[in-house]
């Protein structure tokens, strides 16, 4: 592995998609920049999925990641909101598409194993994981971006495994 792999993390959403780069040498990671794609649900849906699709195309055209991993959808009741997360999901999925990055796709299971070697582990246990492994003074807000830089995190390990 090169020194200095660009991973951007994306989980996605249709009100709020977040994202989180970081910067990896194999063994420490470096945050990069984090944040959120709003869209509001006033919007006709196909504004809302533009939106996401320019704001990810621009982050990954300014950020030229190395890789994309991007969280997988997982639910257990609520079917309209998992239509729409997979919409936002898809519209990420070309945005990446289109720029050219690799994308690693990341389930919530491999992400909560890489953090804290426990696959049932609850969300504030890998907000804090996040915060320390990036030496952060705090947990990264809004929660989407913290869930994105955990993705990113995740993939990281991974790719030592490749080395």
């Amino acid at each position: 592995m090169k020194n200095g792999v660009i991973v951007l993390g994306i989980d996605p959403g249709l009100a709020h998609l977040g994202y989180g780069a970081i910067t990896t040498d194999g063994v420490q990671s470096q945050l990069v920049e984090y944040g959120e794609v709003k869209t509001e649900a006033s919007e006709p849906m196909a504004q809302r999925l533009r939106r996401i699709f320019d704001s990810v195309c621009e982050l990954v055209e300014r950020r030229r990641p190395d890789y994309v991993a991007i969280e997988t959808l997982y639910f257990a009741k609520n079917t309209k909101t998992a239509i729409q997360v997979a919409q936002a999901r898809g519209v990420a999925l070309a945005a990446v598409a289109v720029e050219g990055a690799e994308v690693r796709e990341i389930t919530p299971l491999q992400i909560k194993q890489a953090l804290t070697g426990y696959g049932r582990a609850e969300k504030r246990q890998i907000q804090l994981m996040v915060r320390t492994v990036l030496g952060l003074a705090e947990i990264p807000r809004p929660d989407h971006a913290a869930d994105a830089l955990a993705a990113a995190i995740a993939c990281a390990h991974s790719l030592r495994r490749l080395r």
